[in-house]
């Protein structure tokens, strides 16, 4: 499956943690973390989770990037770019954005002190979340009621896909979407257990597009 549509919004797996999320109705071009990408579709919006090289990419940046296309990104990005933080409650042309935490709790990589970000995007009535690279942490209770979850799968920096089956029967999305594996980490065999594990939820695993 190349590709999932939802009430006129299309979400497409970039590969890792990138997605593409096209308003139809609107023709609103959203990327989040776009890494290793080929494309000549450009950006309305690009939403950055965190600093690290596979999620923020100037090089990926500028081939979607247009003069009107607008950049959220935590702080120790580029202060270029509108800096966000969690806590946020952001509006782009009608698209609700609530920002999020995103670190580990026991491991070293992404920490909690950093203030990197996961995204709640709203649109019209589907709301998708993204989580970033993140384990399954408290805030996530707290979550709005979500349509669609990007949730990492591919452990060692991120939560692996049975705290992502957790996530799903906490947060209790109409259907996730896998991701964060493939690339660096992780594997399809990753993807196929969360699957088998979200019982509740409808898991949509992707093929990688441009």
């Amino acid at each position: 499956m190349d590709s999932f549509e939802l009430n006129n919004i299309k979400i497409e797996w970039l590969g890792h943690a990138s997605f593409r999320i096209t308003d139809k109705k609107e023709n609103i071009v959203i990327y989040i973390d776009p890494f290793k990408i080929d494309t000549n579709i450009k950006a309305d919006l690009i939403l950055i989770t965190h600093s690290h090289y596979d999620h923020f990419s100037l090089q990926d940046i500028e081939k979607i990037r247009k003069d009107s296309t607008l950049i959220y990104a935590p702080k120790d990005c580029d202060n270029i770019f509108t800096i966000v933080e969690p806590d946020m409650s952001l509006e782009y042309k009608g698209i609700k954005i609530e920002t999020y935490p995103m670190y580990n709790i026991s491991k070293p990589f992404h920490p909690k002190n950093k203030r990197w970000v996961s995204y709640v995007i709203k649109i019209r009535d589907v709301s998708i979340f993204h989580a970033g690279d993140t384990d399954l942490i408290q805030e996530f209770y707290s979550l709005p009621e979500i349509t669609v979850a990007l949730l990492p799968v591919g452990g060692t920096y991120t939560m692996d896909y049975q705290e992502a089956a957790k996530l799903c029967e906490i947060i209790k999305p109409k259907y996730a979407i896998p991701m964060h594996y493939g690339t660096i980490i992780g594997s399809l065999e990753d993807a196929k257990r969360f699957k088998e594990l979200a019982k509740a939820t409808q898991v949509i695993i992707l093929n990688k597009v441009k």
